[in-house]
């Protein structure tokens, strides 16, 4: 008989933000808690005139401050971000830089879209002054994986480093593969979350087109209403979330206090269409299932979801009849994006710094602008105020076009 397998937990370490709903991780912690209006969503001078005219932004960042001129210009937005949360995290984990294996520092962080809007920039530079005027640093700032260098080449990791792109699962499966790397000692300390910024007039646009966000020009601060029978589409937000995770025995031996754990990680792929689920959720609940049989877990074991619910009438409906499935009716469900807006690549990444905080405290945030309830949706949705419960066991979903899924299993030391 084969050797049953024992899981493999990563610890969790450390922890960066960057939203709209606040820079750093108390302050984004303390608005998505406490706030029960969302701030940082505002019209946009770029986006004027289109059905969609507002975004969710970190208003409260000063990027030249925290990074000086100098090493603001080598990096796009998507990547200033990434840095910013990457030294939260590494702080918030109490390693040092200057000391640690640089070889065995691996940094995996997801990018729906990378550095888009310097795209539109230098397009219009070059139709209105010219080829010779278009800048060269275009491709390295904008590639998606620039993220993880330029978070590289700040904090000195000289491991793996890995850009992810699987649309709006990106920065979970990016923890997914941090997990893996981990697991297989590919590296001693990992850096992985996701990162987006994508003030993109031409995105929003091809968006509107597709009726995929919300137009409610006249509320923006209501407009994302996740799982609420008013729902009309997301709205886009940018930000980083990043993570810093080790192998348990390595944490307890420098004597690193362990936040959370991530002990399952699942992805799959629909094949079914660009940009909508498979309408009975199968891709979801196989990424799901993975996830828990790797973390050797059950539906009654999980206690709390941080769902993808984007306030799209179809997501939040497939979503939601999927967990009802396979996990029941018991498990506290939030959307934390009516906060921060659907960050698209960075979601998972900052979902899941919001999970760890939702485990580690035993406490679960409301779903902001959540009215009334779709009775078509057969979970427990918390809305309102946020909820003290007691669960030892969360797990974050995530879904992206393409048909890309991925799911992660979190538990409480």
């Amino acid at each position: 008989m084969t050797a049953r397998r024992k899981p493999f937990a990563a610890a969790v370490t450390g922890l960066g933000l960057v939203t709209a709903a606040g820079v750093g991780t108390k302050a984004t912690w303390h608005s998505i808690t406490h706030d029960t209006v969302p701030g940082g969503v505002s019209h946009q001078d770029e986006l004027a005139d289109l059905p969609c005219d507002f975004m969710y932004t970190a208003t409260d960042l000063d990027t030249t401050e925290l990074l000086g001129v100098a090493t603001q210009r080598l990096m796009d937005r998507f990547s200033q971000l990434a840095v910013i949360a990457a030294r939260e995290a590494v702080g918030d984990a109490g390693l040092d830089p200057e000391t640690w294996d640089r070889g065995r520092v691996a940094v995996i962080i997801g990018s729906a879209h990378g550095g888009l809007p310097f795209y539109d920039q230098q397009y219009a530079t070059m139709m209105g002054r010219g080829a010779r005027r278009v800048s060269p640093k275009l491709a390295p700032l904008t590639v998606i994986n620039s993220a993880a260098s330029s978070v590289c080449m700040d904090l000195g990791a000289q491991g793996p480093s890995l850009g992810v792109a699987t649309a709006c699962s990106s920065g979970t499966v990016a923890v997914g593969t941090a997990h893996q790397l981990l697991r297989a000692g590919v590296c001693d300390i990992a850096i992985a979350g996701g990162a987006e910024s994508v003030l993109s007039r031409l995105l929003i646009a091809s968006a509107c087109q597709m009726k995929a966000v919300s137009t409610r020009r006249d509320d923006p601060a209501a407009a994302c209403r996740p799982f609420d029978v008013d729902r009309d589409g997301f709205v886009v937000g940018e930000g980083a979330g990043l993570l810093v995770m080790e192998r348990p025995e390595d944490a307890k031996a420098r004597r690193a206090p362990i936040r959370a754990q991530i002990a399952g990680y699942g992805a799959s792929s629909d094949a079914y269409a660009a940009v909508a689920p498979d309408p009975d959720g199968r891709g979801i609940e196989q990424a799901l299932r993975t996830a828990m049989a790797d973390a050797d877990v059950h539906g009654g074991d999980v206690g709390h979801v941080n769902a993808h619910g984007t306030s799209t009438v179809v997501n939040d409906h497939v979503e939601a009849m999927m967990l009802q499935r396979v996990l029941g009716d018991h498990p506290l469900v939030t959307s934390t994006k009516a906060m921060t807006g659907h960050t698209l690549g960075a979601a998972g990444g900052i979902e899941t710094v919001l999970t760890v905080l939702a485990l580690e405290q035993q406490l679960v945030p409301p779903t902001a602008n959540l009215t009334v309830p779709d009775p078509r949706i057969p979970i427990e949705v918390v809305r309102a105020e946020p909820r003290q419960a007691a669960f030892d066991c969360a797990v974050k979903t995530s879904l992206g076009f393409g048909g890309h899924n991925a799911a992660l299993v979190l538990t409480r030391i």
